[in-house]
């Protein structure tokens, strides 16, 4: 029993597709119907249906003509790009039936070939003496999107068949006008046949050098020697993701939302909020989407905090909160951190050496390399900001440096009357920050919260 009743060709305009069908459809019992799913076409230019679905009724439903393509007699199949149909992507890949052959080309190449059969309006050649000739110009904005785009949908593709244990047959673009790589796909798709000869309708449209193509190319080579291909300056992120935390927003019944990134000054907070309009909290995802349709034009916000000061303010909460008992007996016992026994406190000249351990172990803990769990407190804010992004995205990212004037600016976007907000002091630690601060500190929550420090710009805290 064959092991495909269908397939797919992943690929993208000016990778070789046209010539990759062209190979298929020369095997027995083999037919690839062009861009079925194409939102601009059915199958090809000027046809108006395939296998006797109409462009309207496959608009319509989509899964209709897939199933036709299933059914059809022989090994049926298509070519999808990243911009067709979406509805269909998902029954194509998670049918285990469906043969995924995964077509690629050299960025670079298949962006300069789509700039010149843009400018000439070519994009098939059966013979030279028809070819068409145009200099492409390279754009860099435009390369970059052209490649992200690129890379986004090659990693759902390879995602989908990671989760759902399948494989593909991967084919780069030279390697679709290799006769014994094409006949190995036939044998990968059962197709019983093999090729004698490349398919003789479709010719190489441009086989000059980049060099020859491209009328900036010194541009064009400047441009891709500052494009981080290997993503060298990322910033390694191991910490798990966290949920929405939907139950610890605070809703102010005039229509401002806080969604709260502990230890945060809260209090002040919800003093602010309550003198505008009564409170709302411990929500679940239904209320609280029927709190924000009650409430046209509402309003969210978060506060973001100095990672030096919010490090400072969990050690704070390590050492003194009752619910922390277990975990200080950790961190004292298994990771040796200055922590004092149960019932003594630490003296106000050991706190800076006491939060330069906990920054230490901190760094592991984010990159789960610890026994203890990422817990709330210290989570790194741009993680959390991912995980209320699964539900909302607040509208403002409220700086705790400049409150009264960002919180000011939210009500009004709000149309909402709002009290001034108080200037408060923030560090309600035992031990103030600005009175046990060293350099070493700073450096230390730079080391800790480098992903924080670059996605909101924090400076330092302190200057020595």
């Amino acid at each position: 029993m064959p092991k495909f009743d269908s397939f797919v060709v992943f690929a993208e305009m000016r990778t070789g597709s046209n010539l990759l069908e062209a190979a298929l459809n020369e095997l027995p019992g083999v037919h690839c119907h062009g861009e079925a799913f194409n939102p601009a076409l059915i199958g090809y230019p000027k046809k108006t249906e395939l296998l006797g679905i109409t462009r309207e009724a496959r608009d319509a439903d989509p899964l209709k003509l897939w199933r036709k393509i299933k059914a059809a007699p022989g090994l049926n199949g298509c070519r999808y790009f990243h911009d067709h149909d979406p509805r269909v992507l998902e029954a194509m890949l998670g049918d285990p039936a469906c043969a995924k052959i995964v077509l690629t080309r050299n960025p670079i190449e298949s962006y300069v070939s789509l700039q010149i059969a843009r400018a000439t309006g070519q994009w098939k050649l059966g013979d030279a003496k028809h070819r068409k000739e145009a200099v492409a110009l390279f754009d860099a904005a435009e390369f970059e999107d052209h490649l992200a785009t690129l890379q986004d949908f090659q990693i759902t593709l390879m995602h989908a068949l990671q989760v759902s244990g399948q494989s593909a047959f991967y084919i780069d673009y030279e390697d679709a006008q290799d006769l014994s790589v094409l006949n190995g796909l036939a044998k990968w798709l059962g197709a019983g046949a093999e090729l004698a000869a490349l398919p003789s309708s479709l010719v190489v449209q441009n086989p000059e050098a980049l060099e020859e193509k491209v009328g900036n190319f010194p541009a064009m080579e400047a441009s891709l020697a500052r494009m981080d291909r290997f993503n060298l300056s990322k910033t390694p992120n191991f910490e798990p993701r966290r949920g929405p935390n939907v139950p610890g927003f605070v809703g102010c019944d005039a229509g401002l939302l806080y969604m709260p990134m502990r230890p945060a000054p809260d209090a002040p907070i919800r003093e602010w909020l309550a003198q505008i309009g009564p409170l709302e909290e411990n929500f679940s995802q239904k209320t609280l989407r029927q709190w924000k349709r009650k409430r046209p034009g509402h309003r969210s916000f978060t506060v973001l905090r100095h990672p030096l000061l919010r490090a400072h303010l969990a050690f704070a909460a390590v050492l003194g909160w009752a619910n922390m008992a277990e975990t200080r007996e950790v961190l004292r016992r298994s990771y040796k951190l200055p922590i004092p026994a149960e019932g003594k406190s630490l003296p106000a000249g050991a706190w800076a050496e006491g939060l330069a351990a906990f920054l230490h172990w901190l760094k592991s803990n984010l990159n789960a390399q610890t026994s203890l769990p990422v817990m709330q407190i210290w989570a790194s804010q741009s993680v959390t900001l991912q995980g209320f992004a699964q539900f909302a995205v607040p509208d403002l990212l409220v700086r705790e440096d400049r409150m009264a004037e960002d919180l000011a600016c939210l009500a009004a976007m709000a149309g909402v009357t709002a009290p001034a907000f108080p200037v408060t002091d923030g560090d309600t630690a035992p031990v103030k920050l600005a009175e046990i601060w060293v350099p070493e500190l700073e450096s230390a929550a730079q080391e800790t919260y480098a992903r924080d420090y670059m996605q909101f710009g924090f400076a330092k805290w302190k200057t020595a």
